[in-house]
């Protein structure tokens, strides 16, 4: 091993260690390096800022490669972003365990995280230990959870009433690039989740909806289908392109002769056993497909391909086949149809067969693409959301906020509080925070006081993007709200008339809003203890 450095005395006798390169290495300690990492951070959150809100404007990203996303989604814009700093990484990943948890608010939760760093500046230029600044957040979080917990209202779930659901749902696509269908949308977003939540568990499995893109059409084309939607065709362009009450045999077997596992090689010296050959695969592909017949299937979905050979005889004994199914969409097939994964071929019974109402092919306009649709299955909670739009770009920026509509539909699920957006549930903690600032006696007051200020970041971004004044509106909404005691009052982004997002149904989940305080103050608070960076210089030639 390398020496790291040498050991030196000083004149006292006591050891001192010499560390190697250490002069081409950079330090930052104390309030330098506090400084560095706000930077940081309000570099990173400054980014984001302007994508908040249904006003929010979109980013475009280009990769190495050249491939363009256009986006607001914060969670794809920072992973997108190829941060160098370390704190701005630490952001990045902030963004992307609320993405992972919650699903929605990954920008506000940024926002926020850069506002209690811009505080904690001004607080540090005071003096204040960035110790007890990070006590004073802690202190001044459990306030705001505990007061997010007193405003929020319970929600009705009611499977033959999904009115409200779609209502948040639209909340969430109403800063997406596919807001101008934005009811359509978040219903076929309610309805998806409703046709899989288990109600006695409150959960929400996502592997039962599978979120489909194809390019071509409009938005508005966009569908839910209670079954199986796949990226394949029949194996044959004369097999039929619709099967009614299929009962479906779902191999991962191939359709080839059997051979050894190990390395062989197979010499034919002449013609005749060149056709015996041939007989022997004929033979047990024949085997192979009356099998097939024996067990009552009427239709063939294989992970493996097969040769043309295979092909025909399917073909010629009225069989229609898939071929080259994906293994995830084998596994969705087989759970939609209550049908059994068959590994062999002897294996193979009635009692192994999936059932679906109605398979069938679907065309898009001119191109040659065509997808297989499998609906009507024995198991009619699984569902696919079929995304069409204008180009590549839509469609997945569709499928983005459509992500994101399911994660909230499904955190209603789970738990059914709500409290209202348009930042007036952010504004009526920062002043419940503000005033219990009061009441602490010690020096974490003004870090409570900082707080609350940052609070508002979001009610201000919100306006700020809406293109008005932001100071004014705010302080207006923040009397109001004082003076009529109502926590539903927010900010009129959409220019409807009224502050009041109880009649202009703007609703977040409680379970998103209080992560994101969450998370944005634990953050912080690992920021706020760090207070020495030591970074790679330059490397010595």
């Amino acid at each position: 091993m390398p020496s790291v450095g040498t050991l030196a005395f000083d004149e006292f006798g006591r050891p001192v260690i010499i560390l190697r390169g250490q002069d081409s290495k950079k330090r930052l300690f104390g309030i330098e390096a506090h400084k560095s990492h706000i930077l940081a951070a309000k570099a990173v959150a400054n980014t984001l800022k302007t994508s908040l809100g249904p006003r929010g404007m979109d980013k475009c990203m280009v990769s190495p490669d050249g491939d363009i996303t256009i986006t607001n989604d914060g969670a794809t814009i920072l992973s997108m972003m190829h941060v160098e700093n370390e704190i701005g990484k630490l952001l990045v990943q902030l963004s992307k365990s609320q993405d992972d948890e919650i699903g929605d608010g990954t920008t506000g939760v940024v926002v926020l995280a850069g506002a209690l760093l811009e505080q904690a500046e001004a607080l540090l230029d005071k003096g204040i230990h960035p110790i007890r600044i990070a006590d004073g957040y802690e202190l001044a979080a459990k306030i705001a959870l505990d007061h997010l917990d007193k405003i929020a209202e319970s929600y009705p779930l009611d499977l033959n009433k999904i009115d409200p659901l779609i209502n948040t749902a639209m909340t969430t696509l109403g800063s997406k690039i596919i807001n101008r269908c934005q009811y359509q949308m978040a219903e076929i977003a309610v309805s998806a989740i409703m046709n899989v939540a288990d109600m006695e568990r409150r959960d929400v499995n996502f592997e039962l909806i599978k979120v489909q893109g194809k390019v071509g059409g409009r938005l508005e084309d966009t569908i839910l289908v209670k079954g199986v939607v796949i990226d394949k065709t029949f194996s044959h362009p004369q097999m039929p392109k619709e099967v009614r009450d299929a009962k479906i045999a779902i191999l991962t077997c191939p359709f080839e002769p059997p051979k050894p596992k190990t390395k062989h090689k197979l010499d034919i010296t002449n013609v005749e056993d060149y056709k015996k050959l041939r007989e022997y695969e004929k033979e047990k592909f024949s085997e192979m497909i009356k099998s097939i017949k024996d067990s009552g299937a009427n239709l063939v979905i294989c992970q493996w391909g097969f040769d043309d050979e295979a092909n025909h005889l399917l073909l010629s004994q009225d069989l229609p086949a898939v071929r080259w199914v994906g293994g995830p969409e084998i596994e969705l097939i087989a759970i939609a149809t209550g049908g059994r994964i068959v590994p062999r071929f002897q294996e193979l019974t009635s009692e192994k067969l999936g059932f679906a109402g109605h398979v069938y092919e679907l065309d898009f306009g001119t191109t040659g693409d065509h997808m297989l649709c499998i609906e009507k299955c024995a198991k009619s909670n699984t569902c696919t959301i079929f995304v069409r739009g204008g180009n590549k770009m839509i469609v997945e920026e569709a499928k983005r906020a459509l992500h994101d509509a399911l994660c909230v539909v499904r955190n209603l699920v789970r738990d059914n509080r709500i409290v209202y957006g348009g930042g007036a549930c952010e504004i009526s903690c920062a002043i419940e925070v503000a005033k219990e600032a009061n009441k602490i006696p010690t020096i974490e007051q003004y870090a409570i006081r900082a707080f609350a200020d940052a609070l508002e970041s979001v009610p201000l971004a919100l306006a700020e993007n809406s293109g008005f004044s932001p100071i004014k509106l705010v302080s207006d909404v923040k009397a109001q709200q004082i003076a009529q005691n109502n926590s539903r009052l927010g900010i009129d982004c959409l220019n409807k008339g009224t502050n009041d997002m109880k009649a202009q149904s703007v609703i977040e989940t409680l379970i998103g809003k209080r992560q994101q305080i969450s998370l944005a103050t634990q953050l912080v608070r690992m920021i706020l203890k760090i207070d020495d960076i030591r970074l790679p210089g330059e490397s010595e030639e």
